[in-house]
């Protein structure tokens, strides 16, 4: 093992030697003997993740115990010949931890890139991302949920149920977590969260989501630990709302602990984005689900996110929700406000080979909230409404069955969806639930919209009213719903 570690510090370095020409002088000193830290006791927390335009930029980060330099080497050839330099970028003392953050640009689309971040004389092994393959052009992607673990071996079983999917479909053009990383937010959980998740994580794009064991009272954590972009007028305390493109594909990923029931600087900049976006498919994703079934689905903060943001779905168009927070698994038909289900054709057509069954063109979203990856896992609450009910073409408790792991391409026309059970025992990934959506129309940006303020400020009247009555509602829950069961013993 300790010759494999130093015939690959031997080829880093022969590439760093080759590739001299082309890094940029900001960090033409690098040592060319620089060790690579092949047992990540110097260099941890890697990731490439979403920041800019996917096409062309990427943003890195990871964490350091001492403050270093921060220097990410970026090449089209695994060997890193002929890689190119990039310096700066933000360097913060968080928790104990030197946070490293470079965004890398001017990639190609549709490549393959190889990378190491470090410094003058420690690199880590080497890391890839593909960018952006652009409009036209097939993507897939690999999603989980909720792996909320306090110990290395629940993060253990978690990685080895996203592996067992992972390993499926090892070219995905990138990743996305509905969050909840960790269950207490500490050093040593994120630390085991992206040792077990390296292998994704360091391969991939990541396009996470900040969930509330990342976010809520544990501040600035979710920023801390990814390069993300965040949407212009927001503040990244509670975790950070972007969006980004991929193939013909517009994702708004947003942050549902900004505040309850979501800020309006939160709610118009989703009402600008997508009505700015010309992509074919639109696709939402967040922490709480806005149709769930898990012990949270009554609670105020669930309740109160699913009464502002079902309007604001409709009203966008949007084809697809992916969430996450509950725990169970809930994929609904495609619904409007309050779980009503509009007249949708359906056809089954053979896509790769397989026979699928096609939702075509909804007038409603499909919402998919799919279970857990990790081993915290609910049992379907017997007072979930039944509108919720109703809309559900499957809702089950997988808490004796195994994590879950998801599958989404979208390829044209046509978007399918392929949840898959992984055993807990074999770690064997059983095809457990498929839908697809069969889009006919193109897309078109809403040339009569007039951009909404999102800024805090011009919002803030709005917030402080909406907060208020919040609390009158939440006052109103627990006073004629949880306050006699509790009285009654239930």
């Amino acid at each position: 093992m300790k010759r494999s570690f130093k015939i690959l510090a031997l080829l880093l370095c022969l590439a760093l030697l080759i590739g001299g020409a082309a890094v940029s002088s900001g960090a033409a000193d690098i040592d060319p003997n620089a060790v690579v830290d092949t047992e990540g006791s110097r260099i941890t927390r890697i990731s490439a993740v979403v920041n800019g335009d996917t096409e062309t930029s990427r943003g890195v980060c990871w964490a350091t115990k001492t403050r270093t330099e921060s220097v990410v080497l970026v090449s089209e050839n695994e060997d890193l010949s002929g890689a190119k330099a990039f310096t700066g970028g933000d360097v913060v003392l968080f928790m104990g931890y030197y946070m490293h953050k470079v965004v890398v640009n001017g990639l190609r689309a549709g490549k393959t890139y190889y990378y190491t971040v470090g410094d003058k004389s420690t690199r880590s092994p080497v890391c890839s991302f593909t960018t952006d393959p652009g409009r036209g052009e097939p993507i897939d992607f690999l999603v989980y949920a909720d792996v909320q673990a306090s110990n290395e071996e629940n993060f253990e079983r978690a990685a080895r149920v996203v592996n067992a999917v992972y390993d499926l479909y090892p070219d995905i053009d990138f990743t996305t977590s509905m969050g909840d990383y960790v269950n207490d937010c500490t050093n040593e959980e994120w630390d085991y969260y992206f040792e077990k998740f390296a292998f994704i994580d360091r391969h991939t794009t990541n396009a996470p989501v900040a969930g509330n064991h990342d976010g809520n009272l544990r501040w600035n954590w979710f920023d801390s630990m990814f390069n993300l972009g965040a949407a212009e007028g927001s503040d990244t305390i509670t975790g950070v709302y972007y969006s980004f493109d991929y193939g013909d594909a517009h994702f708004a990923v947003l942050n549902t602990n900004d505040m309850y029931p979501m800020s309006y600087q939160q709610q118009n900049w989703l009402k600008n984005d997508m009505n700015a976006t010309n992509a074919k498919w639109k696709i939402v994703m967040l922490h709480r689900s806005i149709y769930s079934a898990g012990k949270h689905t009554n609670k105020p903060d669930s309740s109160i996110m699913r009464n502002v943001l079902v309007p604001i779905i409709d009203e966008l168009g949007i084809d697809l929700v992916i969430g996450g927070h509950e725990h169970c698994y809930v994929r609904t038909y495609p619904v409007t406000g309050d779980g009503v289900m509009p007249e949708t054709t359906y056809v089954t057509e053979l896509y790769n080979g397989e026979e699928t069954t096609f939702a075509v063109d909804p007038a409603g979203s499909i919402h998919v909230m799919p279970s857990t990856a990790g081993t915290k896992r609910y049992l379907i609450n017997e007072n979930t409404m039944q509108y919720i009910v109703d809309a559900s073409a499957k809702m089950e408790s997988t808490r004796d069955k195994g994590g879950v792991a998801a599958h989404v391409e979208i390829n044209g026309d046509y978007l399918v969806f392929k949840t898959y059970l992984v055993d807990d025992e074999t770690y064997t990934p059983e095809l457990y639930d498929v839908f697809g959506i069969k889009k006919t129309t193109d897309g078109a940006a809403n040339e009569d919209w007039e951009d909404l303020p999102t800024d805090f400020e011009s919002n803030n009247e709005n917030n402080v009213l909406n907060f208020l009555k919040q609390i009158i509602w939440m006052l109103f829950h627990y006073l004629f719903k949880v306050l006699p069961g509790v009285i009654v013993g239930n």
